[in-house]
């Protein structure tokens, strides 16, 4: 099992969903960045969700910082994040043990690790191991922010409602962060809510598209071929559960375009590079431009849900119906937000080491 990412700041992620804790390893982070336990704190309430349309399970995630942090500083020692497993329920998966779970990797599981996984609440492949993500990128996108470096995400479509587009990045990040449910319209938050909760009321779920905007990268990050800056955000992006599809700028919607209206053309402002468009979302040839990267996530619905599912008993292969009991989310879209923020401030500092050196971010 590979739980490392990185390659100059990396990640090792430990745990399951019902074991006695759930935590992270951050490490490669520059000596003297600032760790705003309050900060963390309220990225980690962002994680929990709004209680009208997300799971009843209520952790509190107090966040426990082991080692690597001295006296509200980083220390450039590994930083050890814990994160205790209080309400667990697992009576509800020990019926369903051996039942094959649609679009869950209980199956895929089963076939790589024999039978020695934690089935309990999806064990190591459960959506709670994005908790330790959430800490680890908190202290990644403090340390940005100092850099200039600002990160948003909306929903920018859920239960066939849609969001507004970005229209100015700076002020609409600035509001994001306030966001209990990360939409840039008021209209469109009440109406993703009652989709949410009629899905929810059918026993069902849904799924939407995550947009997000980064500013204040420098051009010049991202090495190509194979460590092109889309690539290895789209290796983060892709471990979050339940994302789907990754595209950066206009992303398939280049494939309607002509070559006249895909390009950005260049001009120079105050002696600065820029494109009058974005379409390429801030990166060429995998390197970035210095414009706002910008990319957009495909968020599947929920896969735990309460109607009645064909399946597989995967241990007698014999065919069965699946009801499944528990608590489950009908969307997880408003929860990931924080997640993909998380994801993409730990990959940022990543690329951004490898450009300009390990100690770049506490300078």
């Amino acid at each position: 099992m590979k739980n490392t990412f990185g390659n100059n700041i990396g990640i090792t992620l430990f745990g399951e969903s019902h074991g006695e804790a759930i935590g992270c390893v951050l490490d490669g982070i520059a000596p003297g960045i600032e760790v705003d336990e309050d900060f963390i704190a309220l990225q980690m309430e962002k994680r929990k969700g709004i209680s009208s349309i997300s799971t009843p399970r209520r952790e509190a995630d107090r966040v426990r910082i082991l080692s690597g942090v001295f006296e509200g500083k980083t220390t450039g020692t590994p930083i050890a994040i814990m994160i205790e497993n209080q309400s667990q329920h697992s009576k509800d998966y020990s019926a369903t043990k051996d039942l094959a779970r649609p679009s869950h990797a209980d199956f895929t599981a089963q076939c790589k690790y024999g039978g020695f996984q934690d089935y309990r609440g999806g064990g190591h492949f459960s959506g709670r191991i994005t908790a330790p993500i959430v800490a680890a990128g908190a202290v990644c996108l403090k340390a940005l922010s100092k850099k200039g470096i600002e990160i948003g995400t909306h929903i920018a479509c859920c239960g066939g409602v849609r969001d507004r587009a970005f229209h100015c990045l700076s002020e609409d990040i600035a509001l994001l962060k306030e966001k209990e449910m990360p939409v840039l319209c008021e209209n469109s938050k009440k109406e993703m809510i009652a989709a949410i909760e009629k899905a929810r009321n059918e026993g069902d779920s849904v799924g939407g598209v995550l947009t997000t905007a980064v500013t204040g990268v420098p051009a010049g990050v991202g090495e190509p071929w194979f460590d092109t800056a889309e690539g290895v955000l789209s290796h983060a992006l892709f471990s979050v559960p339940g994302i789907k599809g990754v595209e950066f700028g206009a992303g398939f919607a280049f494939s309607e375009m002509k070559g006249s209206q895909a390009n950005d053309p260049f001009f120079t402002k105050d002696g600065r590079v820029q494109t009058k468009t974005n379409n390429n979302g801030g990166i060429n040839g995998g390197i970035t431009n210095g414009m706002p990267i910008v990319f957009s996530c495909a968020v599947k619905p929920t896969p735990s849900i309460f109607k009645e599912q064909e399946t597989v008993n995967f241990k007698t292969k014999e065919n069965t119906v699946l009801s499944i009991k528990g608590r489950h989310d009908p969307a997880i879209i408003h929860r990931a937000r924080v997640v993909v923020d998380s994801v993409t401030a730990i990959t940022l500092c990543d690329l951004l080491a490898g450009r300009f050196g390990t100690d770049w971010l506490g300078e």
